[in-house]
């Protein structure tokens, strides 16, 4: 029991000497993990709804948001893990959203050579 209540006595005296600056800081943080967590909710009740493997495009929304949101947190706390993580991720989600616009605007587009109408 002891353990217990010296962790949570360590944690309470944490708390109480964040600034507000700090508690801004942490809400980011939180935020842009609230983000990765999402992006898993969703991808998984789509597959479930799909009964397949499927990844909807909010996915890649929200990874790009969560990225940018813990890389600004990484770099608030010259955290060289966060941002090279984040940094790395970030690449791969821009890339999917490019794909993703590029076929949406390609749906609308009519082929070479083509006049629309």
């Amino acid at each position: 029991m002891s353990f217990l209540t010296d962790w949570l006595n360590g944690l309470v005296q944490w708390w109480v000497s964040l600034s507000a600056l700090d508690l801004t800081w942490l809400g980011i943080g939180l935020a842009g993990q609230s983000m990765f967590f999402l992006r898993f909710l969703i991808q998984w009740i789509s597959t479930e709804r799909a009964q397949k493997s499927t990844v909807p495009q909010i996915f890649w929304y929200l990874s790009c948001l969560g990225a940018i949101t813990v890389f600004a947190y990484g770099v608030h706390r010259a955290d060289p893990v966060l941002i090279l993580g984040q940094t790395v991720g970030l690449v791969v989600y821009l890339r999917n959203i490019y794909f993703i616009r590029r076929e949406k605007r390609q749906e609308f587009l009519p082929p070479l050579g083509e006049k629309k109408g």
